[in-house]
């Protein structure tokens, strides 16, 4: 890194991290800075509502015609034509599945961008991202679109990582390399009784050749109610040999008090009764320290949401990108968060608190079957 300029040598060793080492070394997959002039033989595509199979010379071609209501834009285009920005948005009726995203590999998928309505109550949770790799019949995955890039509670809060980029009023970035080697396919859920009335995305893919050792990209979503008896709150289990890269809490307090004294522990490759990485507490896993007394984001953690519960109880969304130090495993991994806060005796109280969150890792398929995943009513934040 020697001649690397001095204000340019940290931006690098950033760019570096949000690509994992296996992507890496196949070369065409890098993403620091230094890669840059070099030129590859990969085609750059992108799907959106302008351009929805991402086919080469076919991006806004659509033909004004008010009376279509997929043309979102219609009357705005009318006396262009053809060519200018006649459906830069979908609506999604109540109920409705559509497709995103339907594309065949070799690729990588290198920054989504999305965004709807500007008000998530009520649609953060109720749309349903999930994306399949290479025919695969259950989705590797599958979160709701707010959680999935780090909003928590359908409550909008600024999110500056390197991962994941939130910005006002509703944009929503990622940035995790998602590879495929056949096919990528994604999908969009609306499962509320109303239509969605805006979405718009922008999915960024180069189609080259994956590395034979690269895994794919895996996003799970869990929420549950701790129990005092066993307050240990299950983020994720894993089966086969990947590497974990992320986490994302949506946190809601339901007693009085600090509620981060749990220790987030990783069981790898068989670990039964202990874990081999057991952490200090739960700011301390999202880098802080003697509690989050302010909100913060920065490249690889964050506390972008607390909620002082005027209007409900307190609520907070954390993050935590394994970008520089992520966790591998060979053959099973299980993550485990403890709810954990004080009684006025300094004593330990376990606590009852709604916690949902999204596991972010890569793996070799085929994986294990996610959970069922929770009906609209149990998805609703508090």
């Amino acid at each position: 890194m020697r001649n690397i300029p001095y204000l340019a040598a940290p931006i690098v060793f950033l760019f570096l991290a949000l690509t994992p080492a296996p992507l890496r070394a196949g070369g065409q997959m890098g993403s620091d800075l230094a890669a840059l002039p070099l030129l590859t033989p990969a085609e750059s595509r992108m799907v959106s509502p302008e351009n929805p199979t991402g086919a080469k010379g076919k991006g806004a071609m659509a033909i004004p015609n008010p009376a279509d209501p997929d043309l979102a834009f219609s009357n705005a285009a009318a006396d262009l034509g053809q060519g200018w920005k006649v459906r830069p948005f979908v609506k999604v009726r109540p109920h409705t599945t559509i497709t995103i995203m339907d594309v065949a590999g070799p690729g990588t998928i290198k920054h989504i961008w999305m965004a709807t309505s500007p008000e998530w109550k009520g649609n953060g949770r109720a749309s349903v991202l999930r994306f399949y790799w290479d025919d695969e019949q259950t989705p590797s995955i599958e979160a709701p679109m707010t959680d999935f890039f780090a909003v928590g509670h359908e409550l909008f809060a600024r999110v500056n990582s390197l991962a994941v980029v939130v910005v006002p009023k509703a944009a929503m970035n990622c940035y995790w390399p998602m590879p495929f080697r056949k096919h990528a396919r994604a999908t969009f859920t609306n499962d509320s009784d109303k239509e969605l009335p805006l979405l718009t995305y922008q999915i960024d893919y180069d189609l080259a050749s994956v590395p034979e050792n690269a895994g794919y990209f895996h996003a799970q979503w869990r929420r549950a109610v701790t129990e005092r008896a066993h307050p240990d709150y299950p983020i994720v289990e894993i089966k086969g040999e990947g590497r974990y890269v992320g986490t994302f809490l949506a946190w809601t307090q339901l007693s009085d008090g600090w509620f981060g004294e749990g220790e987030v522990k990783f069981y790898i490759d068989g670990d039964t009764q202990f874990p081999t990485i057991a952490g200090t507490g739960t700011e301390d896993y999202f880098g802080a320290s003697y509690g989050f007394p302010e909100t913060f984001s920065s490249p690889y953690s964050g506390c972008v949401l607390e909620h002082n519960g005027k209007d409900g109880p307190p609520k907070w969304s954390l993050y935590r990108w394994h970008l520089m130090d992520p966790i591998s495993f060979h053959e099973n991994l299980r993550l485990t968060i403890q709810a954990l806060g004080w009684l006025p005796n300094s004593r330990y109280q376990a606590l009852a608190d709604d916690i949902a969150s999204v596991a972010y890792w890569y793996q070799r398929e085929p994986h294990a079957s996610f959970p069922k995943f929770p009906p609209l009513v149990d998805r609703w934040p508090r």
